[in-house]
C-alpha cells in the first residue's frame, strides 16, 4: 500500500552513496505526494551539484515502486547553508572527540592503521598499498587509504580517480573506488604540480585527513608513507603509535639494505612490523620458469634484519589491460597473491 508511512521507511534502506547514511536519516526526503499509483517527492542534496545525483534518484525510484507504484517523480533541491552547517557539525563531532582529536585514533575505535612503507622510491610501494587495500575491500573489509605521501601522490591515477572528493564546507568525502576509500594531496593540485612545503605544513596536511575528512566506518586504514624516514614517517609514528607497519624491498640486496632503516625506525617508534613484502620477485614465463631479474635474496635479508617473515612475492606482472589502472584482477596470479597476503593479515 502506498502511504507516506510506508515510502518513508522504504527509503530508510536508501542510501547517500558518499555518507553511507540514510536519506531519512539526513533529512533529505521532503514533499512526499501520493496520486493514486503516482509518488512525487523531493530529494534535498548535501550540494549542489553532487556527483552521485542519478545513483540516488536510481536507488530512491526502485524502492518506491517496489511498494506498488506505477510513477515516481523525484524533484531535487540544495540544503540551505543553516542545513548544511547544521550536517557539518555532525559530521565533524562524528570524526573528533571534545579534544579536536580523531576519534579514530583512539584504542577502542575498532580501526587498524597499517603503514606502507619503503627505503627507497621506485620499489612499488604504492602498488602495494592499493592492491593490498582492494583485497581486503573484496574480504567485506572496509578500508581506506591516506596517501600520506605528500610529494610524490600516486594512488589517485593508479587507482583511475575520475572525480575529487565532495566538500560539504570544511569536511571531505573520501573518492570511493572498487570499495576502498582515498584521500590524497593529488585531489588538491592541479595540472600535477609540484607540492614544496616544509615539516609543519607536512602535518597539518596529514593530520587534516584524519580530522576533516568523514570516514565513517573503516576496518583497516592504510597508510602510503613516503620513502625513507623524513618528516611525515615522524609525524605519523608520533600522530599514530598503534600502526602497524608493512616494509616493501625488491629482491635486491641494496634495496634491501635502504629498507632496512625504515624497518629499524619503526622498532624504534615502538611500531609492530607486520613482516615484509618482496616486490618484483622474479617473473614467470608461460611455461612456468621463474626469472629472478633483480636476484634473489633482499626479502629474506630484510626480514631476518627485523625479525619478522616475508609476508609475500609479488611478481612482475601487468595489470588489467585497457583498464589504465594499477589494481591487479583478483582472478590473475598476482591478485591472488594479494588475496592471501590479504587472509593473512585479516584473518591473523
Amino acid at each position: 500500500m502506498l502511504t507516506n508511512e510506508n515510502i518513508v521507511n522504504a527509503l530508510k534502506d536508501v542510501h547517500d552513496p558518499e555518507l553511507h547514511k540514510s536519506v531519512v536519516e539526513l533529512n533529505m526526503v521532503r514533499n512526499v505526494q501520493i496520486s493514486d499509483s503516482h509518488v512525487s517527492l523531493e530529494i534535498i542534496l548535501t550540494i549542489k551539484g553532487c556527483p552521485l545525483k542519478a545513483k540516488i534518484q536510481q536507488d530512491v525510484e526502485e524502492a518506491i515502486m517496489a511498494l506498488g507504484a506505477t510513477k515516481v517523480s523525484v524533484q531535487f533541491g540544495t540544503m540551505t547553508d543553516e542545513e548544511r552547517m547544521i550536517l557539518t557539525a555532525s559530521l565533524k563531532t562524528q570524526n573528533v572527540d571534545g579534544q579536536g582529536m580523531p576519534k579514530m585514533l583512539a584504542p577502542d575505535s575498532g580501526v587498524q592503521f597499517i603503514a606502507i612503507t619503503s627505503g627507497k622510491g621506485g620499489v612499488g610501494k604504492s602498488t602495494i598499498t592499493i592492491n593490498l587495500a582492494t583485497a581486503l575491500a573484496r574480504l567485506g573489509k572496509k578500508v581506506g587509504i591516506v596517501d600520506a605521501d605528500i610529494y610524490g601522490f600516486s594512488i589517485p591515477a593508479m587507482m583511475r580517480a575520475q572525480q575529487k572528493p565532495t566538500m560539504i564546507d570544511k569536511i571531505a568525502i573520501p573518492v570511493e573506488i572498487d570499495g576502498v576509500k582515498i584521500m590524497s594531496m593529488g585531489f588538491y593540485t592541479k595540472d600535477n604540480q609540484p607540492v614544496m612545503w616544509r615539516g609543519p605544513m607536512l602535518n597539518k596536511w596529514i593530520r587534516n585527513f584524519l580530522v576533516n575528512t568523514h570516514w565513517g566506518e573503516l576496518d583497516y586504514l592504510l597508510l602510503d608513507l613516503p620513502p625513507g624516514t623524513g618528516d611525515v614517517a615522524i609525524d605519523v609514528a608520533a600522530m599514530i603509535p598503534q600502526a602497524k607497519e608493512i616494509i616493501v624491498t625488491t629482491p635486491h640486496n641494496a634495496a634491501s639494505y635502504v629498507a632496512s632503516r625504515a624497518g629499524m625506525m619503526a622498532l624504534h617508534t615502538k611500531h609492530e612490523v607486520l613482516g615484509v613484502v618482496e616486490n618484483m620477485a622474479y617473473f614467470e614465463t608461460p611455461d612456468g620458469k621463474k626469472n629472478y631479474i633483480l636476484g634473489q635474496g633482499g626479502g629474506d635479508n630484510l626480514a631476518r634484519s627485523l625479525n619478522c617473515s616475508v609476508l609475500a612475492r609479488v611478481p612482475f606482472a601487468k595489470p588489467e589491460e585497457n583498464t589504465g589502472s594499477s589494481i591487479y584482477d583478483e582472478d590473475s596470479t598476482v591478485g591472488e597473491v594479494f588475496t592471501h597476503l590479504a587472509e593473512d593479515i585479516a584473518f591473523s
